[in-house]
This record gives structure tokens, C-alpha cells and sequence, in this order.
């Protein structure tokens, strides 16, 4: 039997990256090895589908061993955290020492705008940053893959109560365009290149949706979708940061996307790319599109159910 493919985040919710690889990845008949923070019933559910589910942390050495140990291809996820360089570094310490042949590292489009002496406000792309860094001078085989933010982030997490209580999206967003990517997309590139990695090693993909518009467009995809009249209202970023932190966010999680709010208020995130199309043969989804699959969000029962 093949050696396995590991996926890290496989424990994700159904949406996220890692639990989308590892589903696509048993449809196309390969075995996987599920990296799980804990056990419990998201774990369960990838044992059901036949995976070999290992709970590991990134930032333990010998818990990693177990985790990487017999795999020849691997995908390297991680939420935003302050610990994300230690992670990276500590999980390509234990993949070359086990001779990976293919790492697939999840980043993000805007470390292809930064240098040596080029960075962001967000603490976050920094570690970014340096965390491709270290991978490239760590001399695995390594392909990047740079989405630029996810509709799921976007649009599921930061928009919902505004539009289901007044109708309206409420982000400090100015007329910056954007290109939000489903994580569905990524999660095809993802598996594509982990099916056959070796003419991917040492390339940058770049993530995007069919379309880099100002939250007015999607304002308006939005109202197609969901029939009724949607607006976007822009609004300051620091109330916004505030806001964040009295929901409960921690620091460096609301650092990050401020600073991303300004970027995109500054045009940073205009980018289109055909990456998506290219590798996997199909079209991203478009905001509509993704907004008609996840109507229900959006709905005043949404909050009581």
C-alpha cells in the first residue's frame, strides 16, 4: 500500500481547507493520515471515512515525529497565531528529517508583496513571511500556495449579523478591490498538487476569485443572491478593532485583520489569477455563487438556529 498523505488541520470544520483535502484526496482513492489536535467527534468522523487519524501538535517535536513519520507528501496548515513561525520551522525540522518528498505550505498572496525590507502592519504576514523563508532555506521540496483571503473569513465570518439585522455589509473596506478565494477552490488545488507534486516543487500559486471588485460589486452580488436589496456601508477601523476585541478575538488576531483592512483599503488586494483554472481544470466559485450556497447564513433565523 502507498505511504500516506498527511494533511494537517484535517479536523477542520466542513468548509475548511484540511478537512476538504482529506475528503477529496479518499475520492481519488488515496490513503491519508489526518493530523487532529484532539479527539473527539470531527476526529471520529475522519476515521469513519477511513483515514489514519494521529493527534499531534505543531509546536511538539516528538508528537510530530509520530505525525510525519511514513509520509511521503504532506500538507502544512496553520490558523493565525502568534507561535506560527516556531510551528512552521518545528514541522520542517521533523519533515526533513524524515525525508518529505513533496510540502505543501498554505500561506498567503500578500507575502508576495513583501521583502527584506518590505513588510506589512500584521504581525501575521511577517511570520508569514519568514516562515517561507525558513522553508525555502530549509531545502524541502516545497510548493507555496498564496490565496488571497477566504470567502469563508470574508464573507461568513465578519458580514452575517449586519446583513441579516439591517441589510447591509459593514466593513472598514473603503473602494479597495478585492478577490476573496473559497476554500473549497484551495482545498482542489491543494489536493491536486498533493496527488502528483513533482513538477510543482519550488512554485508559488496564487489564489483567487473570478473577480477583484470594491464591496459595492459584492454588495450587489450579494442582493442577486439573496434577493433583497443589500448595501455596504465602510466604516472606520478602529471601532471596527475594537469590536473584534469586545467579541472576544485574541490580540493578535484582530492586529492582523485590521491591518488587512487597511491594506484593502489601500488596494493591496487587487489580484486576479487563472491559478485555480489551470490546476484543477475548474473555475473558482463567485461571490454569488458562494453566497446562494450559503444562504441560510444570511437569514434572520439564521441566529436562532
Amino acid at each position: 500500500m502507498a505511504n500516506p498523505i498527511l494533511v494537517t488541520g484535517a479536523a477542520g470544520r466542513v468548509g475548511a481547507v484540511g478537512r476538504t483535502v482529506a475528503e477529496l484526496l479518499f475520492k481519488h482513492g488515496k490513503a491519508v493520515r489526518a493530523m487532529v489536535r484532539t479527539e473527539d467527534e470531527r476526529a471520529q468522523a475522519l476515521r469513519d471515512m477511513g483515514a489514519e487519524v494521529v493527534v499531534g501538535d505543531l509546536l511538539d517535536l516528538d508528537s510530530m515525529h509520530r505525525v510525519i513519520a511514513g509520509c511521503d507528501a504532506m500538507y502544512f496548515s496553520m490558523s493565525i497565531s502568534d507561535a506560527y513561525l516556531a510551528a512552521t520551522v518545528n514541522t520542517a525540522a521533523v519533515a526533513k528529517h524524515h525525508g518529505v518528498k513533496a510540502f505543501i505550505n498554505m500561506s498567503q498572496m500578500t507575502v508576495s508583496q513583501m521583502s527584506i525590507t518590505e513588510t506589512t502592519p500584521s504581525p501575521q504576514h511577517k511570520l508569514q513571511w519568514l516562515s517561507e523563508q525558513a522553508l525555502n532555506w530549509s531545502g524541502l521540496p516545497v510548493v507555496h500556495v498564496r490565496p488571497t483571503v477566504f470567502l469563508e473569513g470574508f464573507f461568513l465570518t465578519l458580514t452575517p449579523d449586519s446583513v441579516r439585522q439591517s441589510n447591509q455589509i459593514r466593513l472598514p473596506f473603503g473602494e479597495g478591490k478585492t478577490s476573496p478565494v473559497a476554500a473549497e477552490d484551495a482545498a482542489r488545488v491543494v489536493a491536486t498538487l498533493l496527488e502528483n507534486p513533482q513538477s510543482h516543487i519550488g512554485k508559488i500559486y496564487h489564489l483567487t476569485g473570478p473577480q477583484s471588485e470594491n464591496m459595492h460589486f459584492f454588495a450587489q452580488e450579494y442582493s442577486k443572491a439573496l434577493g433583497r436589496t443589500i448595501t455596504f456601508q465602510d466604516i472606520p477601523v478602529e471601532p471596527w478593532r475594537d469590536e473584534l476585541l469586545k467579541r472576544g478575538l485574541p490580540v493578535h488576531v484582530v492586529n492582523h485583520l485590521a491591518a488587512m483592512a487597511d491594506l484593502h483599503r489601500a488596494g493591496r488586494f487587487d489580484r486576479i489569477s487563472d491559478d485555480v483554472l489551470t490546476l484543477t481544470g475548474q473555475r473558482p466559485l463567485s461571490v454569488q455563487e458562494f453566497i446562494r450556497k450559503n444562504a441560510g447564513a444570511f437569514t434572520a433565523t439564521a441566529r436562532a438556529a
